[in-house]
Order: structure tokens, then sequence, then C-alpha cells
């Protein structure tokens, strides 16, 4: 498989794992948000991926969206995506991650005038190989 693929695959595990953020969003963390999808929830989104050095540069964002009349419980969401990932060391099969870290986050309100959207970002380098 792909680094981009495995990568996207352990962050997904991890983060269903992760108790702090299982107490704001419960099981409700998607690839793909169906339509009738409940509030709050968290999506895994856009990814970017780049030759580096010796291996693959990722930069990936994650997305919240709360209904919860402001912009609080979105950045919680965000608050606990941070403590989950941020420098944490991930096991890839078949790769190697050298290090995963906290880029920015933003919240903003959808045009629909209740939806608040957080957005996450970080940046991880993968090399080929497992670590030893």
């Amino acid at each position: 498989m792909t680094a981009d693929l495995v990568l996207q695959k352990a962050i997904f595990t991890h983060l269903a794992e992760d108790a702090g953020l299982i107490a704001l969003v419960g099981a409700r963390i998607h690839d793909n948000a169906p339509g009738d999808a409940v509030f709050p929830f968290l999506v895994l989104g856009e990814n970017d991926t780049r030759n580096w050095p010796g291996g693959v540069e990722h930069r990936l964002a994650l997305h919240c969206f709360s209904r919860s009349g402001g912009r609080m419980e979105a950045k919680s969401i965000l608050g606990a995506v941070h403590a989950a990932l941020d420098d944490k060391s991930l096991t890839l099969e078949g790769h190697t991650l050298i290090n995963l870290r906290f880029l920015d986050s933003t919240t903003r309100r959808e045009a629909d005038g209740t939806t608040w959207r957080g957005t996450i970002r970080f940046r991880a380098i993968t090399e080929n190989g497992e670590s030893v």
C-alpha cells in the first residue's frame, strides 16, 4: 500500500480509539460523511503528498462540523484532534512515520448560518520500510 493510504488508515484508527475525541464526537469519524450525518462529527479532509528525500511529505486536513450554536464545540473538537495527533508515533504498515506535526487550525460559520466548521492541518513525513 502507498504511504498515503497507510498513513490515512493509521490516523483514522488512532482517532477512533482516542477517548478525548470520542467523548466529543462519539464514533462519528468519517472518511466520507453521509448526507444524514449526526452532528457533531469529524471528517478526513484534503490530503497532498509530494516527494521528500528518502520518503514522502504529507499535508493533511481534518474538518469537524458542529451545530451547537457557536464555535466552542468546534474548537473543543479541534483541540482533541490536536492532542491526539501532534507529534505522535503511529505504526504504519510497510512504512515509517518520521514525524506528524500540527500546522494550523481555523473555525468559520458555514453558509447555512447554523453550522460551524473547524479545520486542522498537519504535516507528516514518512519513509519506506518499517522501523526496526
